[in-house]
């Protein structure tokens, strides 16, 4: 479609100047679809994009993981009102870090009683309680990171293990904090199935839509086909996604874990777009898709101070911002600093990736890249230039 030749002309530019090594752009307007990629797969070894490259998606993960616990929560086997600990009982017994000074000046905790129990809902919405290790020096962050919280080397149960030793950052239910909470939605479905969350995808979603190079752990010949960053300009050094290759992973993340093609993000926004179903293959039904895509944060609902980190992906209210079950929504057409439209939702990932689904519109786009270092300009560029050229 030659109207978006605005957005070609600006991630080519990019490209050339260095700024992303490469791009795989999927864009659909009112039953129109284009489809762009140019830039290197890998800069360094001068290996060009193509039609099969492998994308990580990083967090843009949660927003599959979240549909396909969906489809549990459809068949009548979760509720979201369930407790977390039905499912694993060692997370009943975890207490919530209260914040407090010492008289020398430094930030320690004393532990309480939650006030309600980490329910299921709260896994989708991230108001948990849980938190990354990553983000900042809070004493919760810190002792995330002591006991290897994003470790993949170790085993799902030794994660599950470690977590319920750790305290909760905030009172389930009251606060929005991101976090390892998709992660753990994820081990639910495992526990419920006994089966891996791959072989759980590949039944409930991969198959269904056609998505053959979507997985968690991609084939050994398909390694070489995996997108890599470039050195970040500011330092030289090539960014690292993750502590380790998730493919060789010893623990399936939900949160980050997946990674696909263009064709299969394809199909999976050709979901999207149907409101839960493509040709055939009914994923979802229009009614509960609906339900996931509205605002599900409460009035009352607080902000960890971490939330500023998510830039354009904060669902702050006074940003016409919200957050539904694994994704953010639009909630109004002002108060956001970037264009968009009432009951529109999109979700990002670190490594670069970005989707949103405009329904009102009729639109919806996909950016794949592997540039964690300047994610949120392109994020906030694509949305300007996409709806300027409607």
């Amino acid at each position: 479609m030659t109207r978006f030749a605005p957005v070609v002309s600006a991630l080519s530019a990019a490209v050339e100047r260095g700024e992303i090594p490469g791009a795989h752009l999927l864009l659909w307007h009112q039953g129109e679809s284009f489809d762009w990629l140019g830039g290197f797969r890998d800069r360094q070894a001068g290996d060009p994009l193509s039609a099969d490259t492998l994308f990580r998606l990083a967090s843009l993960s949660k927003i599959m993981t979240s549909v396909v616990a969906l489809t549990y929560v459809q068949e009548g086997r979760i509720d979201l009102s369930d407790e977390v600990s039905r499912y694993f009982p060692a997370l009943a017994d975890m207490k919530v870090a209260i914040e407090r000074e010492t008289i020398s000046g430094e930030r320690a905790i004393n532990l309480v009683e939650p006030e309600r129990p980490m329910l299921v809902h709260d896994l989708f919405r991230h108001t948990s309680g849980l938190t990354y290790g990553q983000f900042s020096d809070s004493p919760v962050q810190v002792a995330y990171r002591a006991a290897g919280m994003s470790d993949h080397d170790q085993s799902r149960d030794d994660i599950i293990a470690k977590l319920a030793t750790l305290p909760l950052a905030h009172h389930p239910g009251t606060t929005f904090a991101y976090s390892m909470s998709t992660d753990v939605l994820g081990w639910i479905l495992e526990e419920i199935e006994g089966k891996s969350l791959e072989d759980i995808f590949h039944a409930r979603l991969f198959a269904p839509l056609g998505m053959e190079g979507a997985a968690f752990r991609p084939a050994p010949d398909r390694i070489g086909h995996i997108a890599q960053p470039q050195p970040d300009p500011e330092t030289g050094e090539i960014p690292v996604l993750g502590s380790r290759n998730f493919y060789e992973a010893g623990w399936l993340s939900g949160g980050h874990g997946l990674f696909v093609t263009a064709k299969d993000m394809k199909r999976f926004m050709a979901m999207l777009e149907g409101r839960g179903s493509l040709g055939q293959a009914l994923i979802l039904s229009p009614a509960i898709f609906d339900w996931m895509t509205s605002n599900h944060l409460p009035p009352s609902i607080r902000f960890d101070p971490d939330c500023d980190l998510l830039g354009p992906m904060a669902p702050y209210p006074d940003q016409g911002r919200g957050f539904g079950l694994g994704v953010l929504v639009r909630t109004a057409r002002g108060l956001a600093s970037l264009p968009g439209t009432p009951g529109d939702f999109s979700w990002s990932g670190l490594s670069g990736t970005y989707a949103w689904v405009d329904p009102q519109r009729e639109l919806s786009c996909a950016l794949l890249m592997q540039s964690p270092t300047n994610r949120r300009d392109f994020i906030s560029l694509l949305r300007r230039l996409v709806y300027g050229c409607l």
